[in-house]
């Protein structure tokens, strides 16, 4: 059996507050005299059950997030964490709505404290990208987009769009992507999790990201799939964090496999892999056990994943590099 938490990766789908240790969350209220009812089970993890209880329970735990000085021991821990996972280089979704109301003053001393932690980690090269949230609709994306592109150029790599899927259309959003683009901001948005392969046509219509956040749905019409292997669409692919929202019952019937032999761009991420139970180093087990791909299989993912980075060329060198060092 393969070491895998000794094979170096690169991570392109994590949220900063959704990668939260139940623990860190647990110091941070009992610090500020919150009681955080129903947000934890008995053993001490994060406690849902459907995908309302989850976003509640999200929400609840963000709750405590409530300062730049929060945020930047939040980024220092996820860092740990996945630097644990043998992760070499990694983009994380930050929201400004979720940091300082998306007050631009405000926003700027979060995201210092944040990328100043980022800075200090050892092991592990951080970026940014700046998600706007679909549920608080299009004129707030647009906010967000202006505040991407006033963002040091240096950490804030790219923009992208979360939140509930079924809220709005993709080109409800097309001119918050637009200003993105238009100041130079590579562009990734979730599709094609909770909604269908007509998700990620409507994406792919509206917007033409880089990358889909998710993106597996796609399995579901083969003329969608042509299209996002024609494009070249890399997909964000979070196969534990699927499985744990009951997008697919299984392993064996998660679609990852079937897309990489479609010639679908795949990447592998985590998404909120404490909320989710899972780690990159379990979900490469799995998808070993049950798809028989081997540590070549990984390392290529790893290359399409660097390749992906929206990191300027120097860090996608050092990146590339790394993943080619001896374990």
């Amino acid at each position: 059996m393969s070491d895998w938490a000794r094979l170096p990766k690169v991570e392109l789908h994590l949220h900063l507050e959704g990668a939260a240790p139940p623990d860190f969350i647990r110091e941070l209220a009992a610090e500020k005299g919150v009681a955080l009812d129903g947000v934890f089970g008995a053993a001490g993890n994060y406690q849902w059950t459907t995908f309302a209880e989850f976003l509640a329970c999200y929400m609840a735990a963000c709750s405590v997030l409530d300062g730049p000085e929060a945020f930047g021991r939040l980024t220092e821990r996820v860092l740990e964490q996945s630097a644990a996972q043998g992760v070499v280089y990694t983009e994380i979704f930050v929201c400004p709505d979720l940091c300082g109301d998306g007050d631009p003053v405000a926003w700027a001393e979060y995201f210092a404290a944040i990328t100043g932690s980022a800075e200090a980690a050892r092991g592990i090269n951080a970026r940014f990208i700046v998600q706007a949230i679909r549920d608080f609709g299009p004129e707030r994306a647009e906010a967000t987009a202006r505040l991407a592109l006033e963002s040091p150029r240096t950490s804030a790599v790219g923009f992208g769009l979360g939140g509930e899927e079924r809220h709005l259309a993709p080109a409800d959003f097309a001119r918050a992507f637009a200003i993105a683009r238009e100041g130079g901001l590579p562009l990734t948005c979730h599709a094609g999790e909770i909604c269908g392969a007509d998700g990620v046509a409507a994406t792919l219509d509206a917007i033409a990201p880089a990358r889909i956040g998710h993106g597996v749905r796609a399995i579901e019409d083969p003329g969608v799939v042509a299209r996002l292997r024609e494009t070249g669409t890399v997909l964000e692919v979070c196969p534990g964090s699927n499985i744990a929202l009951s997008v697919f019952p299984d392993w064996p019937s998660h679609p990852v496999d079937r897309l990489r032999q479609a010639g679908v761009a795949v990447t592998l991420s985590t998404d909120d892999p404490p909320y989710f139970g899972v780690d990159l180093i379990s979900d490469y087990a799995h998808l070993a056990e049950t798809f028989g791909w081997t540590e070549a299989t990984f390392a290529e993912l790893n290359r399409t994943a660097a390749r992906a980075a929206f990191c300027d060329e120097a860090t996608r060198a050092t990146i590339l590099n790394r993943l080619q060092e001896p374990r």
